[in-house]
């Protein structure tokens, strides 16, 4: 059997001891990266909308990097939405920002009701170099 490793970012977010889950396990070199929000280092999530999708990039980042990967290195991505239909624009433009080059991750979207306060979260598989 693999061993599996948890991996924590330096400011690991309060979000993890309330609800009990690591942001990502390492298991040979796959990352499993949980679903990062854009909370704030208390657990909180960020009002604005397009700041919240970028603070759950950063959070994203942050994760990555603690396990030595980059957003170069996603290999699946996976994200949950409030309310797609108004959302989309502004979840594009970011997008933009964080990818604005081929070759793009896959990607897959899904609408749901609920994200325990937050509008947006980002879950990804990477390879770890």
């Amino acid at each position: 059997m693999i061993p599996r490793e948890p991996i924590f970012p330096a400011d690991r977010h309060a979000l993890y001891e309330q609800h009990g889950y690591s942001a990502a396990i390492r298991s040979g070199d796959l990352l499993f990266v949980s679903g990062q929000v854009g909370s704030r280092p208390d657990g909180t999530p960020e009002p604005d909308f397009a700041a919240q999708v970028r603070l759950a990039f950063n959070n994203l980042r942050a994760t990555l990097a603690a396990a030595g990967c980059t957003l170069d290195d996603l290999i699946d991505v996976t994200t949950f939405h409030t309310d797609p239909e108004k959302q989309f624009d502004t979840i594009m433009a970011v997008k933009q920002e964080m990818f604005p080059a081929a070759p793009y991750p896959n990607w897959t979207a899904v609408g749901v009701n609920w994200l325990a306060g937050f509008d947006f979260e980002i879950k990804v598989i990477a390879r770890i170099p």
